[in-house]
């Protein structure tokens, strides 16, 4: 049992966390509905994977990187982080390409 895996996406999630408050991309532009809508990406992906659990699509890999601790039947504890990491890269994805536009459209504004 090793903590290799969970560590990885914990150092990921704090680079999310500092990107997103140098632009002020998610959290830092709206915390209540940044809270929100990471909560909702949460429960929405969790519920999806233990449908696929329960249905027998999804299971836990054997891996000597992972802590083998369980939220849920063949559900990893690591499941639960690397959604979050996922979720958190969309909307800090999202929220930079919005940025990445809006400069790109304030430069092309001819000026009067």
């Amino acid at each position: 049992m090793t903590f290799a895996y969970l560590l990885t996406l914990l150092v990921s999630l704090g680079a999310m966390v500092l990107l997103d408050r140098r632009f002020r991309l998610f959290f830092w532009r709206g915390p209540k509905r940044a809270a929100i809508v990471l909560g909702a990406g949460l429960v929405l992906f969790l519920a999806w994977d233990l449908a696929g659990i329960g249905l027998g699509i999804f299971y836990r890999g054997e891996t000597t990187l992972m802590t083998g601790l369980q939220l849920a039947p063949e559900l990893p504890l690591e499941e639960f982080f690397f959604l979050a990491f996922l979720c958190y890269l969309t909307m800090n994805a999202v929220q930079g390409a919005r940025l990445l536009r809006d400069a790109r459209t304030a430069r092309l504004r001819p000026h009067r």
